[in-house]
């Protein structure tokens, strides 16, 4: 594939090109998928609910004319993952974009009422996946033709919280692997990171009145939109970032939480 001549050109030019996004069937995951297929790529749209999947794949196939492939795929597995990579390449036979952006927050009560069942899922979904896709992903990328991995993370890695113990120290995992895979699969695989602050995904139909309204107080652009996390993601997916890898880009409507 030819890439265009400028940047501004780049960030938008997709064709040709395959993009996996884990939980790709809602929320910003959604988003994701149905921008990358506007922009000329063909999708893969994993989540494990595979009816979800294939809703939004005739979505989007009908309005862009792209080919979407609906996987069912439990990332806290680690054999569902091997499973999407071989499906992904034995239907086109490559990958140029992996979005790691399934992942879960469940409520729980106190931190002494975590149980070792619930701690285990949190983990296996927020870091073992990523981890495990990114390690098969990306060594197919690097012995191919390159590509780029974004791992999305979350504001909980950085600013610690008693009601997100185990999902922000998940997430800072995702960051530190992101570095350290950035490193493994150089010069041919970029792998980067989002760091998205508060956004209003289905996530949030669990908020409280009362948070909600502090994060419209606290936060200077108040809750994200699910949309708003294209921006990023064409950034980091297209080859407009071609010098950038191992980064943490904070998308959080102004909070002051570093990027640790």
């Amino acid at each position: 594939m030819t890439s265009p001549r400028f940047p501004e050109q780049q960030l938008t030019d997709l064709d040709g090109r395959v993009a996996v996004v884990t939980g790709g069937s809602r929320g910003m995951g959604k988003e994701m998928v149905k921008a990358f297929a506007r922009c000329g790529a063909d999708v893969v749209i994993a989540s494990r609910k595979i009816e979800n999947c294939e809703a939004l794949a005739a979505e989007v196939t009908a309005e862009t004319g792209r080919k979407a492939l609906p996987v069912a795929c439990h990332v806290g597995d680690w054999g569902q993952c091997d499973a999407l990579t071989d499906t992904v390449y034995g239907e086109f036979g490559r990958c140029d974009i992996l979005v790691n952006n399934a992942g879960m927050s469940p409520l729980y009560g106190s931190l002494e009422e975590v149980s070792e069942a619930l701690y285990q899922k949190v983990m296996q979904v927020n870091l073992q996946g990523p981890f495990r896709l990114s390690a098969t992903f990306g060594s197919r990328m690097a012995i191919g033709d390159g590509g780029a991995i974004i791992n999305i993370s979350s504001t909980a890695a950085s600013s610690a919280s008693p009601q997100e113990a185990a999902y922000g120290a998940a997430k800072a995992g995702v960051q530190s692997l992101t570095r350290s895979f950035a490193r493994e699969y150089a010069p041919k695989v970029r792998v980067n990171c989002i760091q998205p602050g508060p956004f209003r995904t289905d996530i949030a139909d669990a908020w409280s009145t009362e948070m909600i309204d502090n994060l419209e107080r606290s936060v200077p652009l108040g809750i994200g939109e699910a949309h708003q996390v294209v921006g990023a993601a064409l950034y980091l997916a297209s080859d407009a970032s071609a010098y950038t890898t191992g980064a943490v880009i904070k998308i959080d409507g102004g909070a002051v939480y570093p990027c640790a």
